[in-house]
């Protein structure tokens, strides 16, 4: 299924931001550093990367209990993202559910896709977001 790499790409930027999360917690970077970092990347790649998945992909699969685990998860990521708070219990807890739910789609729900007309279209859609972090300017997790 080499048509959902850029799929696969950026959930593997999904999950460094995870572990970005993870550091700077760990390392007591100031909580509203983190955050703006969250904001950042949510407006730029997470959101196009949602929107994308419930339009091209979700879809193609069909409204079954994986689909509607798959959208309940962006519903509570964000929820958690909309909270604008710094606290350190809504950024663990975003860091975990971010990852959880990358996990899912990887190893369960994105299992489902074999028609290669279908996997076409999706990378199609996928090419049009290309994470860089390089405009962000305070790399907390260096």
């Amino acid at each position: 299924m080499s048509e959902l790499n850029p799929v696969l790409e950026e959930h593997h930027h999904a999950l460094q931001v995870c572990s970005r999360i993870r550091e700077g917690l760990e390392n007591d970077v100031e909580l509203e550093r983190i955050r703006a970092y969250i904001n950042w990347f949510q407006t730029n790649y997470l959101e196009p990367h949602f929107e994308i998945e419930e339009k091209y992909i979700f879809p193609k699969l069909g409204y079954n209990v994986r689909v509607k685990r798959a959208l309940a998860n962006h519903r509570r990521i964000r929820k958690l993202l909309s909270c604008g708070c710094e606290d350190e219990k809504v950024l663990n807890l975003l860091e975990e559910e971010l990852a959880a739910h990358i996990r899912f789609e990887e190893r369960i729900l994105f299992k489902e896709i074999r028609n290669r007309k279908e996997l076409a279209e999706i990378e199609k859609q996928h090419h049009s977001i290309s994470f860089s972090d390089e405009p962000w300017k305070d790399p907390f997790w260096a």
